[in-house]
């Protein structure tokens, strides 16, 4: 095993006197399969393919970017493991301090909008050369999207990096296949019958045929009912066994999406979990300190892809989609032996998990033949009749793992999903899960307690996390251990007023919960409730949406969910008394804040609730002609 070059003398070393193609990244260079730009390269190699790796080259010089001459093949073009914006911004758009995919977690490594520099800097010095945009950047901005940190709709990303093609979702059969087409002298535009890709063409080369299509550009930019209409279309096609091809026309041109590429199989699935990782950080970075991304992931495993679950607010559904795929456990064990092999290795496994740990299975029978439902969730607001559920091959993985010589414990740290636990008619999985499995604290997300809210996030209502919590500690009891549940709860989600923000703090009172950390919601490209924030409206039934989103309103909001601590004391006074709920505030045990109503306030009265009249002109002929349009 050996990393790939990430020089033009590591090239040299290796008697190439060149290379099919130049990958360049906007992360440190990391060899492990939890890193996409790790996964694409190494099957690259794995077809014959000489793959040079850029790793966050300098973009005020062009000699990084010329170092390795015109790749035969093309370039490959990724921001890295996350939507660069999101790496270098918080939610409240301040400048992160520290970059976990960057040697030494240095800030300022990539460019803000990393896949846009990088691409025009490589059209410009290569106008020929073929440019392949992929990654989670370049995959939920394919259409016209939202963008939070413009706080405008921008076109899509194909357009403005001047790229070939976007590989969107998980891109191992389509870089197989354009990998193998380019090399047989196909030009770039006989690609376009490849799935999971995007191209455009001009409106007067376009030649028609059988498609969905969405709004325009335009149309999406200046009408919000025509981009919700835009989303709900985006999500319910992303299907491989139904999925169709669409377009969106932009001024002159068009941008056509075909239909997504079928999940890999099981076989390859493990085949791509079979090649020769190094595992970590290319050694160039050890003076740095490493790269802080690999420490939650050198030694855990990935079993699956995909999430049925369905949560509003994630981006998997837009990337990897809602069919799941697995490995097999030969595939796995293998791994973990691997693991055992390193000289780090302490006998922890950290996590077997994936998108949703407990998933082994398709949501059903039936989309095996017809596709996941369109509109509609396997779990949310209740399990669909059709679920099958079962826990048994995890059991019988997670067993294998824990009587490997030299493993002295197998922990589960990705997400759990507690409904879909709960509708298992076996409890054997629960009960190892407590028994074997967690390492002291077991992080799982019901994220709020309204209905309303949860609606809105597609999640289940809070009776069901009750249920698990009450059932986990009566397990927990009988196993004799100490351990604690961690709830991930998210503020200011599109659905929640002050009103809900006061449920929920009531609530973490009467359960005796004390979140350290709380989430504003992040409107990220890709996702239903970025849709739901920036229009107003719920894309699937078109009706309003109540959004936070002043600073002020939302810090209100966290601050309820954290009314303890003593800084709040201000926001959650001026939160209860504008909610309407003075009796909150004082002595008596149930009020949640102990406290004098200060003075400025004694005649100040809670306004009426109104609908989030200001970033949607509301007009009711119009959107029933929308609806009637779209369907």
């Amino acid at each position: 095993m050996a990393f790939l070059p990430i020089s033009i003398n590591e090239v040299k070393e290796r008697g190439w006197d060149s290379v099919d193609f130049v990958f360049i990244t906007g992360d440190s260079y990391v060899d492990h399969p939890s890193f996409g730009v790790s996964i694409i390269s190494r099957v690259l190699e794995d077809r014959g393919y000489k793959v040079a790796i850029l790793s966050q080259p300098d973009c005020n010089s062009d000699a990084e970017f010329l170092q390795f001459g015109t790749p035969r093949l093309g370039f490959m073009i990724t921001s890295g493991n996350i939507d660069s914006m999101v790496a270098h911004y918080t939610v409240a758009k301040k400048r992160r301090k520290t970059d976990a995919y960057t040697a030494g977690g240095v800030m300022g490594k990539r460019p803000d909008r990393a896949a846009i520099v990088y691409s025009n800097i490589v059209r410009r010095l290569f106008p020929e050369s073929v440019i392949i945009l992929g990654g989670l950047e370049a995959s939920l901005r394919r259409f016209a999207h939202y963008d939070y940190w413009d706080d405008k709709v921008r076109h899509s990303i194909l357009f403005d990096s001047k790229a070939d093609i976007i590989i969107y979702g998980m891109g191992e059969n389509q870089t197989i296949e354009i990998a193998d087409r380019l090399n047989e002298g196909y030009t770039v535009e006989a690609l376009r019958d490849i799935r999971g890709i995007c191209y455009a063409v001009k409106t007067s080369d376009y030649a028609p045929m059988s498609v969905t299509e969405l709004p325009t550009f335009e149309r999406v930019s200046t009408d919000k009912v025509d981009y919700a209409i835009a989303t709900r279309k985006e999500l319910d096609e992303y299907d491989a066994v139904r999925g169709k091809t669409m377009i969106q026309r932009d001024s002159n041109m068009i941008l056509v999406q075909t239909p997504p590429m079928p999940p890999l199989t099981t076989k390859e699935l493990d085949h791509v979990y079979s090649l020769p990782y190094e595992r970590t950080y290319h050694p160039s970075y050890e003076d740095l300190g490493g790269v802080p991304g690999i420490q939650e992931v050198e030694f855990s495993i990935t079993h699956n892809r995909g999430c049925f679950g369905g949560c509003n607010f994630c981006a998997i559904a837009f990337h990897q989609g809602r069919a799941v795929t697995v490995r097999s456990k030969e595939s796995i064990v293998e791994e973990a032996k691997k693991l055992i092999a390193s000289p780090n290795f302490k006998g922890y496994i950290h996590d077997v998990g994936g998108p949703t740990a407990n998933f082994r299975l398709p949501s059903c029978e039936l989309q095996k033949k017809s596709g996941l439902c369109k509109g509609k969730k396997c779990l949310a607001p209740t399990p669909c009749k059709n679920l099958q559920v079962s826990h048994e091959e995890y059991i019988d993985i997670l067993r294998e793992l824990r009587g490997l010589d030299g493993v002295k414990k197998v922990f589960i740290r990705s997400g759990i999903r507690f409904d879909y636990l709960m509708e298992d008619e076996s409890d054997r999985f629960f009960k190892e899960l407590v028994e074997h499995h967690i390492s002291g604290q077991l992080k799982v997300a019901p994220e709020h307690c309204s209905d309303i809210v949860l609606d809105k996030m597609g999640k289940p209502h809070i009776e069901v996390y009750k249920r698990f919590q009450d059932e986990f500690y009566r397990k927990t009891a009988q196993a004799k251990k100490e351990q604690y549940l961690v709830p991930y709860l998210m503020s200011s989600h599109p659905g929640s007023t002050l009103k809900e923000a006061v449920e929920l703090s009531l609530y973490l009172k009467r359960e005796k919960i004390h979140p350290d950390q709380v989430q504003d919601f992040y409107p990220t490209p890709g996702t239903i409730s970025t849709c739901m924030y920036y229009t107003g409206l719920d894309p699937y039934t078109l009706k309003e949406v109540y959004v936070a989103k002043s600073p002020h309103e939302k810090a209100l909001q966290r601050a309820l969910l954290q009314y303890f601590k003593p800084q709040n004391k201000d926001l959650v006074i001026e939160a209860l008394i504008k909610a309407g709920r003075r009796d909150l505030i004082g002595t008596g045990k149930n009020c949640l804040i102990n406290a004098k109503i200060p003075e400025k306030y004694d005649k100040l009265t809670p306004k009426p609730k109104t609908k989030n009249k200001k970033h949607v002109k509301p007009n009711y002929k119009k959107k029933q002609k929308m609806r009637a349009k779209s369907k």
